[in-house]
């Protein structure tokens, strides 16, 4: 059985169903070529659609809300309803955890920063001024009809950049 959670004036379970047809529609063999899983859900009081690498969490299990991870997150809540945006960051959550790695977030969010400038004016909204969880946050103008269009340009250009992340974990993989 579904819930339906309506969350103040939204209605998660159509969200949740609008982001599971946006996922529908990626291209599943650049996402297999690249590692990348795709999964949505309810967090606090928003929507969300998450990209990960299993690479890049110690335990799939963990991969979506715990443990050591880096994912790159969409997500709708009041706010897009009232001002038409849709929000999305890349957290590195506890790096210092990651298995096979010596990393301090404060020096993995500097590199990252550094590396992502040459993107940074194709991100619209985008912000790098946060705490070393939060490599870069940022968000789009969007309507109920736009919406899955610019989810999907959001997803693209991750999918043009998580690259970055590859490199960066390279410089901190423990020799063996």
């Amino acid at each position: 059985m579904i819930q339906v959670i309506v969350v103040e004036n939204m209605d998660t379970d159509f969200y949740l169903n609008q982001f599971q047809k946006i996922i529908g529609g990626i291209n599943k063999k650049l996402l297999a070529k690249k590692s990348i899983k795709v999964a949505t859900g309810l967090f606090g009081k928003s929507v969300f659609l998450k990209l990960y690498k299993i690479s890049w969490v110690n335990k799939p299990s963990d991969s979506l809300m715990e443990g050591s991870r880096i994912f790159f997150s969409i997500w709708i809540n009041e706010d897009f309803i009232k001002e038409e945006k849709i929000f999305y960051n890349i957290h590195a959550l506890k790096l210092r955890e990651l298995n096979g790695y010596k990393i301090t977030s404060r020096n993995f969010a500097a590199d990252f920063r550094k590396r992502f400038i040459k993107f940074e004016s194709e991100w619209p909204n985008v912000d790098l001024n946060f705490g070393p969880q939060t490599l870069m946050e940022g968000w789009q103008k969007a309507t109920g009809k736009s919406l899955q269009k610019s989810i999907n340009n959001l997803i693209n250009q991750f999918l043009q950049i998580d690259f970055l992340i590859d490199e960066i974990l390279a410089d901190y993989k423990i020799p063996q």
